[in-house]
């Protein structure tokens, strides 16, 4: 069977950063000898240029067409010359308004039967509301089977780990939940700050940027029940039903910030997105009552990383207890331990129980991943309709509520921890 990708939006700079490098690292592997990638373009662009040393050239060809007439995709349709035993899997990389439209046109020209996959990038919708028109406006054309909606944290390796880790090791499976757990913490920070993307960051903010897809979907894997004879095809079912489990956020246990500088930087004096967020969140689950999660997010800290921290419940103060999962930069798991010391004092240390990969193994991209997995059918790394609805009517509550604030009172310098910025900040209803 070929397997034909059209990609919407081939000149962008999702695709020239992460698309075009993957497929080349995916064709390279020879798995895939058969693909063939067909590319749309608005604009006359030259291929050469485009795919340049990436060796895609052989494969690939490019469509140029306005994507608001619904003749173009007729004669995309014929471009794409999709046989029997052809599968087509189309990417959306653009912007999330544009989607619905490019959606609808696709299926009125026949782009929708069983054949066809369509890969959708997030966000999916701005709010509670809006997430539902999206939904509404794809399944009147694809059914969900058909949609595979991209959350890239789902495809890093360490993010499947946990399921793994979880499901195959016996110590942690027996004690995974709030009989040994204390709290769960989940940390995205990132060191740079918006980098030029002020229109997209003053209509996304902090937690629609990262809390609503990707925390939500890391906590979902740490939480969710893992049958002993689960497969991974079952693996967003259970991530569905944790979500459903947890209650609505609450603006007294929520803290929002800006960093110093950001209102200049998106020219916009008065602006009030947050650029830092930490949600605290429990769950209704029996397995995770009196557990709070807390995720926690921050542009314009003082280090990149993203990680899960599970602490277990001490006996005493000189117990250790925190077992980490780290997503990025580093990719791993650790245990802290407390040791005796190599002398004669019996005295105790911190020292640290690691799992990373060797130096010489190359993981997977997230994008390499997604791709693959989207044409061999699997669909546990992609996000359902169901939880992306879900994960909204949690966070809703937020939303609405900073919607009518006049503005975001925190700030805090570059550079800060997220504990400094956590420390710093007035209490929810001192702000508002």
């Amino acid at each position: 069977m070929t397997t034909k990708l059209l990609i919407f939006g081939i000149t962008g700079d999702l695709s020239r950063r992460k698309l075009i490098p993957a497929l080349e690292r995916i064709t390279q592997a020879g798995t895939y000898d058969d693909l063939e990638i067909i590319g749309v373009s608005r604009r006359e662009v030259d291929e050469s240029m485009l795919i340049r040393d990436s060796g895609l050239a052989s494969r690939t060809s490019i469509v140029t067409m306005d994507l608001s007439k619904a003749e173009d995709y007729e004669r995309l349709k014929t471009a794409v010359n999709l046989s029997e035993d052809d599968q087509l899997l189309i990417y959306l990389s653009v912007p999330p308004a544009a989607s619905g439209q490019i959606v609808q046109l696709l299926g009125q020209a026949g782009f929708n039967d069983d054949r066809v996959k369509i890969m959708l990038e997030k966000p999916f919708g701005t709010d509670l509301e809006s997430a539902k028109r999206m939904a509404e406006q794809i399944n009147a054309w694809f059914d969900d089977e058909q949609v595979y909606r991209i959350d890239h944290y789902l495809a890093k390796e360490m993010a499947q780990n946990i399921v793994a880790f979880r499901a195959h090791n016996a110590l942690f499976a027996h004690v995974w939940d709030n009989s040994a757990i204390e709290k769960i913490e989940i940390h995205a920070y990132e060191s740079i700050d918006i980098e030029g993307r002020a229109q997209f960051y003053e209509q996304t903010g902090a937690l629609r940027d990262l809390v609503q897809g990707h925390l939500m979907q890391l906590l979902s894997l740490v939480i969710m029940d893992i049958p002993g004879d689960m497969h991974w095809s079952q693996v967003s079912t259970h991530r569905l039903n944790a979500l459903q489990s947890l209650q609505s956020a609450d603006m007294r246990t929520t803290v929002r910030a800006q960093y110093d500088g950001y209102q200049d930087d998106v020219q916009n004096p008065g602006s009030t997105t947050e650029t830092f967020v930490s949600v605290r969140l429990e769950s209704d689950a029996p397995k995770w009552t009196g557990v709070p999660f807390y995720l926690t997010t921050g542009k314009a800290l003082d280090q990149k990383l993203t990680e899960i921290k599970v602490y277990f419940k001490k006996f005493h103060d000189a117990q250790t207890n925190c077992l980490i999962f780290r997503i990025q930069p580093e990719v791993g798991i650790e245990i802290a331990l407390n040791t005796l010391k190599p002398d004669y004092e019996y005295e105790y240390e911190e020292t640290h129980l690691s799992f990373g990969y060797p130096a010489d193994v190359v993981l997977p991209d997230a994008y390499e991943q997604v791709i693959v997995d989207a044409i061999r059918g699997h669909k546990h790394i992609f996000t359902s309709n169901a939880e992306v609805i879900r994960s909204w009517e949690i966070l809703q509550p937020l939303v609405s509520h900073w919607s009518m604030c006049e503005a975001c009172n925190h700030t805090y310098a570059k550079g800060s921890t997220a504990e400094q910025v956590l420390a710093d900040a007035p209490r929810p209803h001192e702000n508002d």
